[in-house]
């Protein structure tokens, strides 16, 4: 199920933060996953490790450039994400200073998949839509297509996905380019980076309980 908030929804943030947290449960559940090995403890072991996913925070992946403002909303997620969970360790990728784009997507998978295999994978981009639903973040109880909106086949990243629609859909992406407005990607930033820095916080907060328990 996807859950979309507008950015004017006084109660967006907590919107965002709380589908998150559910989507990212759900994606973990053993009894929504296939398995090619269908034995009791093939089950029993795809269920320990869901559960030890699930205890830690998610790794976020911002994808997008700081070369347009319709594509920064990522980037500019991952800044603000950075400096909101200061002190709490989370891993963080994609950042103004050092931008995740659509091309690096293959590496990335590959590198998340050699270094944080254990940990669920939350991805952020920026993306387009109808008209009537720019200014609405959408999360995704699947991974994200990068490239998707102007029709580029990059490949998926990620567990669960957030995006915000920050231009409508055009055949030539002129939008997304160039008449996006730096302030709705902004707005949109706060709000995202917000709620996702307070799952971080809580489930960072759990995860050390656990350790210490």
């Amino acid at each position: 199920m996807e859950y979309a908030f507008h950015i004017f929804n006084k109660l967006a943030k907590d919107g965002v933060t709380m589908a998150t947290d559910k989507l990212l449960n759900e994606c973990l559940d053993p009894k929504k996953q296939k398995t090619t090995h269908p034995g009791t403890s093939s089950r029993a072991i795809l269920a320990l490790k869901n559960t030890e996913r699930k205890r830690k925070p998610p790794v976020v992946v911002c994808v997008g450039s700081d070369l347009a403002i319709g594509d920064s909303l990522g980037p500019i997620t991952g800044s603000m994400l950075q400096y909101k969970t200061q002190g709490l360790g989370a891993f963080i990728y994609g950042t103004l200073a050092a931008p995740v784009t659509a091309k690096e997507i293959a590496y990335m998978r590959t590198f998340l998949k050699e270094t944080h295999a254990d940990s669920p994978i939350l991805a952020i981009d920026a993306a387009v839509g109808e008209k009537g639903d720019i200014g609405v973040i959408r999360v995704n109880p699947s991974p994200l297509l990068p490239g998707a909106g102007a029709n580029k086949k990059l490949g998926a990243i990620g567990d669960i996905s957030i995006m915000g629609i920050v231009a409508e859909k055009s055949l030539n992406n002129y939008g997304l380019l160039n008449t996006t407005r730096l302030n709705l990607v902004y707005t949109m930033s706060e709000i995202i980076s917000d709620a996702v820095s307070a799952l971080l916080w809580d489930r960072g907060s759990q995860n050390s309980s656990l350790k210490n328990a």
